[in-house]
């Protein structure tokens, strides 16, 4: 079978309901209990930070970026990364962060966070928050919350529970 390029693209409003099959396919409705679901549950993701990769015309991953506040700074939570199972390790997760990021430094944030492993996440430049530095509103492990500056020294703005913005 030929190599098929990878499409990443803005996210439409048309890719909402197969983005929902997607995220419950990978994350099941155990998804809803997560902390970082709580702050999704009150802010929208910005659709101009949100991504979709496709295989030809397959949607097999997306990205969004909520908007939040960390005490009186303005930060952005990435996620829901979800990555159809069948192409995972194929470097789709990593690009559609990449351009997640992009996006967001182009639109002027300087700060993003996520939870997540940093084994996977540090190599696109994420690292884990100080102790007691950022909280969410919910149990969280403190090795899995991690920060990316998209803007050097933005994270000592960034003090306190996050919320949506």
């Amino acid at each position: 079978m030929p190599d098929l390029p990878l499409i990443l693209e803005p996210a439409a409003d048309d890719d909402a309901e197969p983005i929902e099959r997607l995220n419950e396919r990978v994350f099941g409705p155990g998804r809803f209990a997560r902390t970082a679901y709580r702050i999704r549950e009150t802010t929208d993701a910005d659709p101009g930070l949100s991504f979709v990769a496709r295989v030809g015309t397959l949607l097999v991953g997306a990205s969004a970026m909520t908007p939040i506040a960390i005490g009186d700074a303005s930060a952005l939570l990435l996620g829901p990364l979800i990555v159809e199972p069948v192409f995972r390790s194929q470097g789709i997760g990593e690009a559609l962060v990449a351009r997640s990021l992009e996006a967001a430094k182009a639109a002027g944030w300087k700060l993003v966070i996520l939870v997540g492993p940093e084994s996977y996440y540090g190599r696109m430049g994420f690292q884990g928050v100080p102790a007691g530095r950022i909280s969410l509103p919910g149990p969280v492990d403190p090795a899995r919350l991690l920060y990316c500056e998209l803007e050097p020294g933005a994270l000592a703005a960034a003090n306190g529970e996050a919320r949506g913005a």
